[in-house]
């Protein structure tokens, strides 16, 4: 399905997040929309943008959202940083994405087998910048017992830190956590 074409507009929080779970589920059955239209789809967007959702994630390069989600170019609105963490950077791109460009939802999503994560839950001396991200990630560690579980903590964390902000509650933004399975390519709706 080509959602840059006009007849297909998402306009709801509940809209947008059926389109990633039907487009993670496709990427899960190994069955991905066609994607052979870069061409057209840049002409297209050269006169703007009007994702439908914005996606935090992980750096991890195991875990890109466009494929995963299996959307195209200008259908989401992507923000990474290592463990998906929440700073002020990070909520003024939010609040752009759902602001300026009317994205209705928001998807923070953790990932298995996460590095910055593993370093919160090992503890240790690291480097004033990586400490910086292991710090954010730091009160999740006692919400669970395994990488996986603090991973899935944080994602909460950070939506619940998502949602403390005014533009967002203004606006009446939908913010969802959810995991990556870096195995299975599944994502799990928290």
């Amino acid at each position: 399905m080509n959602l840059h074409k006009p007849d297909v507009k998402i306009t709801s929080a509940e809209e947008a997040l059926q389109f990633l779970k039907e487009g993670n589920e496709r990427f899960v059955k190994g069955e991905l929309s066609t994607k052979d239209t870069y061409e057209e789809d840049r002409n297209t967007l050269s006169g703007g943008q009007v994702p439908y959702a914005i996606v935090l994630c992980c750096a991890d390069s195991r875990v890109a959202p466009e494929i995963y989600f299996d959307q195209k170019l200008g259908d989401i609105f992507v923000i990474r940083n290592a463990g998906n963490v929440v700073d002020d950077v990070v909520l003024g791109s939010i609040e752009y994405g759902a602001e300026h460009l009317g994205s209705p939802l928001v998807v923070v999503v953790g990932h298995t087998s996460c590095g910055a994560v593993t370093a919160a839950c090992s503890g240790g001396e690291l480097p004033r910048n990586i400490q910086a991200i292991v710090k954010k990630i730091a009160p999740s560690v006692e919400e669970g017992k395994s990488v996986n579980e603090v991973a899935a903590a944080n994602a909460k964390a950070m939506v619940e830190e998502i949602l403390n902000d005014e533009i967002i509650q203004h606006l009446g933004t939908k913010v969802v956590p959810a995991v990556y399975d870096i195995l299975t390519g599944e994502v799990s709706w928290l």
